[in-house]
C-alpha cells in the first residue's frame, strides 16, 4: 500500500485556510481537496504488508519520543513555478524532529526511502495546469495568511489511493491507517529484532 507519515491539521485550521483560498480559486490551478490537506512528514511510497508491524511499532516509538508542540498554518510558498503550498509557523524544530523520526522509523523498518533532504513543512494547495503560467501571484495573495495556532498531539500514518477512474479532476483519496499520540508510551513490539 502507498503510505506516508503526516501531521493532520484540525478542522478549524482547515476551515480558516479554505476561507483564505476561496478567493484564489480559478480554473488555471488544479486545486487539492480540503479533505486531503496535511503536512507530510515522510513519504514512503509502496510498502509491503510484511513491513507493517515493525513500521507501526517504530512510528509508535517515534511518537513517544516527541512531545506535543504548537503549530499554525502560515503564509505560502511554491516549488518551481507551478506548485502552490501553505507553510507552517510555530515550533518548527519539533515538527522537523518528528519528520526526522518518522523517516528513520520507515528506513529502520526496511522501507526504501528517497535520498534524505532538508524537510520543508508545507501543505500542498494546487498545481498550475499550464506550464506557461506563474504561481507567484497566488503566493503573493496568500503571503499574509496567519492561521490560529493548535496543539499537535498526534503522528498519523496515511494510505493514499491514487485516482484510477480516469475522471477529469478526480482527486487522490486518503485514509488514516494508524495514529499515535505524541509523548505516549509505545506498546512493546513482539516481532523480530533488526539491527539498524
Amino acid at each position: 500500500m502507498r503510505l506516508f507519515a503526516a501531521v493532520i491539521p484540525p478542522e478549524a485550521a482547515i476551515a480558516e485556510l479554505a476561507e483564505a483560498v476561496h478567493g484564489l480559486r480559478d480554473d488555471r490551478m488544479r486545486w487539492t481537496a480540503e479533505a486531503g490537506w496535511h503536512f507530510t512528514l515522510a513519504f514512503m511510497g509502496e510498502v509491503g504488508d510484511e513491513l507493517l508491524p515493525e513500521l507501526h511499532a517504530r512510528l509508535a516509538r517515534a511518537a513517544t519520543r516527541s512531545a506535543p508542540f504548537t503549530l499554525r498554518i502560515h503564509s505560502s510558498g511554491h516549488f518551481g513555478h507551478r506548485s502552490l503550498w501553505a507553510g507552517a509557523a510555530g515550533d518548527l524544530d519539533a515538527l522537523r524532529m518528528l519528520a526526522e523520526r518518522a523517516d528513520a522509523a520507515a528506513r529502520r523498518s526496511g522501507v526504501p526511502m528517497d535520498q534524505h533532504h532538508r524537510y520543508t513543512p508545507h501543505l500542498t494547495l494546487g498545481r498550475l495546469r499550464d506550464e506557461a503560467d506563474d504561481v507567484r501571484p497566488y503566493c503573493e495573495r496568500l503571503a499574509s495568511f496567519e492561521g490560529t495556532a493548535w496543539r499537535v498531539g498526534e503522528l498519523s500514518l496515511v494510505r493514499s489511493y491514487l485516482p484510477a477512474g480516469g475522471v477529469p479532476g478526480e482527486q487522490p483519496r486518503y485514509e488514516v491507517v494508524g495514529a499515535w499520540e505524541l509523548g505516549e508510551p509505545a506498546p512493546p513490539y513482539e516481532g523480530r529484532a533488526r539491527s539498524r
